[in-house]
């Protein structure tokens, strides 16, 4: 029964136990909090480009595409896996505004609206269509007009949250957009002796806000056939730069993957005849996360570095409970005698310490929490005070495509952190622990002789 009430005396007495716990607090308030919006932030990134690329992208690196796609986009949907596929074309040109007489030379995206809105959620990210994404390249204006959709940071101004300042109408601006067609071999396409170049006037006819800073500030998204013939993909032998597949619910993305990768190597494999069948070497079957690692990857190793950081903090949380436990254990010698002097066994001291670092962990854990927890539903509030005091804020909205800053938690990272600042206690408890397990009762009570 010592070993059950001594930890509780222990803990209620001790004023060290105060540092103890506001060191286990500290750490687990600090882990709490970073971890959330750095999760948060890596998180949502994800699901944007999930949401943009859809599950597994069929690509090529190459400016002149590959053919065969309709027949290969057949077979895919006749797979019971397949939800939906989607054709696209990745090329680059010359941004005109007609209105304002400004170039640029921008991403261009062909795609084929009604099956793209099934495959991604292009359709989320429309403005003046949301309610009826598949007329997205049709001018409120005048419908007739061939429409293009612009990246919404490329038009629409941020204010300092991030909200865009969107026009109450859709303004009647035109683009001329212009591309060097190339053929099958990767040739430019000539006229007599000089580089032919297509272009063509489009009619903005909405903006598309992915949440993908880069893809939003240079993006233009044109009907998929219009730009075929623009990049010369409609020369000999249509062709494609991607295919995004999107997987019915239910089925394992990676399996899915492998399938389709299957089912690419067949279909190419029945093709060697084919006069574009130079074209499918290049070309690569990925999930969206491989397909886009050079954008993700960087943002799933900083939060493996700040793992690595946290484990540094809870080192010193090892370290400052074992200097607590040295100096409480020094101080309790002559207990410690008596206890083993009426018979208390070794285990038995162990588990009064023992127990008092689980006290100590869990008292933290849960002081540590609860602070992380209070601060985190009040985190953008705070910020809001902050600018409006002050004039900071944590990112910039205006150059950041950040919302507001994370600050759910949910239930299992409270717990694992809880866990892993209990199991700290215990490590740094261990040492003085045992020392005064094995301390000799006749020599810690023994009184000097003169």
């Amino acid at each position: 029964m010592y070993d059950v009430i001594l930890p509780l005396k222990l803990f209620k007495s001790s004023r060290l136990t105060i540092l103890a716990v506001l060191a286990v607090a500290v750490s687990v308030f600090i882990v709490i909090v970073v971890m959330t919006v750095m999760n948060g932030l890596t998180v949502d990134f994800i699901d944007k480009n999930h949401g943009f690329y859809s599950d597994c992208v069929i690509s090529t690196d190459s400016l002149v595409g590959f053919g065969d796609y309709n027949e290969f986009m057949t077979l895919l949907r006749s797979q019971d896996f397949v939800e939906g596929v989607t054709p696209v074309i990745n090329a680059f040109g010359l941004v005109k505004s007609e209105s304002s007489g400004k170039n640029a030379a921008l991403s261009l995206m062909g795609i084929d609206i009604d099956s793209q809105i099934k495959t991604t959620d292009f359709a989320q990210s429309l403005y003046y269509r949301k309610d009826n994404p598949s007329l997205a390249f049709a001018p409120l204006y005048n419908p007739q007009l061939p429409g293009c959709v612009m990246g919404v940071d490329l038009l629409v101004n941020r204010d300092q949250w991030g909200n865009y300042e969107q026009w109450p109408y859709l303004p009647r601006w035109s683009y001329s957009i212009t591309c060097f067609p190339l053929t099958p071999k990767g040739t430019l396409v000539k006229t007599g002796i000089s580089v032919s170049a297509s272009s063509k006037t489009f009619y903005y006819s909405d903006n598309s806000n992915t949440g993908l800073a880069k893809i939003d500030s240079t993006m233009v998204y044109l009907p998929f056939e219009q730009l075929q013939s623009l990049t010369g993909m409609d020369i000999s032998a249509k062709r494609t730069s991607a295919i995004f597949i999107k997987y019915k619910k239910g089925f394992n993305t990676d399996k899915s993957v492998e399938k389709t990768a299957a089912l690419w190597k067949d279909f190419i494999g029945q093709r060697p005849d084919s006069a574009v069948s130079g074209l499918f070497k290049n070309v690569n079957v990925q999930d969206f996360r491989s397909y886009r690692r050079e954008t993700i990857a960087p943002m799933e190793k900083e939060r493996a570095m700040l793992l690595l950081l946290f484990l540094l903090v809870g080192l010193i949380t090892v370290f400052i409970i074992f200097v607590v436990f040295y100096m409480i254990i020094g101080a309790k010698n002559k207990d410690i005698g008596i206890l083993k002097s009426i018979g208390a066994s070794r285990f038995g001291i162990m588990r009064v310490f023992l127990r008092y670092a689980v006290l100590t962990g869990f008292v933290g854990a849960v002081v540590g929490i609860a602070c992380a927890l209070i601060f985190l539903d009040n985190v953008n509030s705070l910020e809001n005070w902050l600018y409006d005091k002050f004039g900071f804020q944590m990112w910039n909205r205006e150059i950041y495509a950040i919302g507001e800053i994370p600050n759910r938690p949910g239930v299992a990272l409270p717990l694992e952190v809880a866990a892993a600042a209990i199991v700290a206690c215990l490590l740094g408890a261990m040492l003085p622990t045992v020392k005064a397990a094995r301390q000799n009762c006749v020599d810690t009570l023994r009184v000097n002789q003169i």
